[in-house]
């Protein structure tokens, strides 16, 4: 694929706010260039707050995603799932896979699959199978079928295990400011529920992933095994 062709990110996260911050700056530095990004949340993360029913918190969630998606120029999805009940099914499979044949994005990006988070590990495997399931003819479904090339896992601080990293993405600084003010609209990002420092953390994680690639900010991103490899004649 080349530079003049426009790209699309599918960001599939076990909850609103997972790619959002881990993948936001980059999406932003997509869509500031013309191309094209989408969120796909599983759950909206309900349960996460001390004060709030899962039903208040959710609505809120919900709007919070379609405000931070707005800042940085993305679409937004939802699945019909509750945080800390998304199965590891077929059923979840083939709706994340219609999304991927709806949308067609050439990129994925979502979670590694070590994670301290049930959600995050079930994402994982359940975009692995949505991604095959897309992308083979074979399998019928509403709508024709739909290869993602690429696959990322972000750099999620709740997906830490055998986590390695080897794609580093520059981050512009207007980009960075997007992404920035659009996390700002995350009440649990600014440490409102349980007061983890989230923005400040993946702020200051620009820097610690830029630093050793000579870049003054970037989002890192680990691959399946065996994605770097490529089949040569000459370099």
């Amino acid at each position: 694929m080349t530079e003049a062709q426009q790209h699309h990110i599918l960001a599939i996260g076990g909850h609103a706010g997972d790619m959002d911050l881990t993948a936001g700056a980059v999406i932003a530095k997509y869509t500031q260039a013309g191309h094209k990004a989408t969120f796909l949340h599983l759950t909206p993360g309900e349960k996460g707050h001390p004060r709030l029913t899962p039903e208040e918190y959710a609505k809120q969630k919900f709007d919070e995603a379609h405000q931070f998606a707005d800042i940085v120029g993305a679409d937004v999805r939802f699945l019909a799932y509750k945080d800390a009940e998304l199965p590891l099914d077929e059923e979840v499979k083939y709706q994340v896979a219609d999304v991927i044949r709806e949308v067609k994005p050439d990129i994925i990006i979502t979670h590694w699959k070590e994670s301290i988070h049930k959600d995050h590990s079930n994402t994982h495997y359940i975009v692995e199978d949505a991604r095959f399931y897309a992308g083979l003819k074979t399998i019928e479904r509403e709508l024709p079928a739909h290869y993602a090339q690429h696959l990322y896992y972000a750099d999620n601080w709740e997906d830490p295990y055998d986590f390695h990293p080897e794609v580093f993405i520059d981050i512009p600084d207007e980009a960075y400011e997007s992404w920035v003010r659009a996390m700002n609209v995350y009440a649990y990002a600014r440490g409102e529920t349980y007061g983890f420092p989230f923005i400040e953390y993946y702020k200051a994680l620009t820097i610690v992933r830029g630093a050793p690639v000579n870049f003054k900010r970037a989002q890192a991103f680990a691959v399946p095994r065996g994605a770097l490899t490529k089949r040569l004649q000459f370099f």
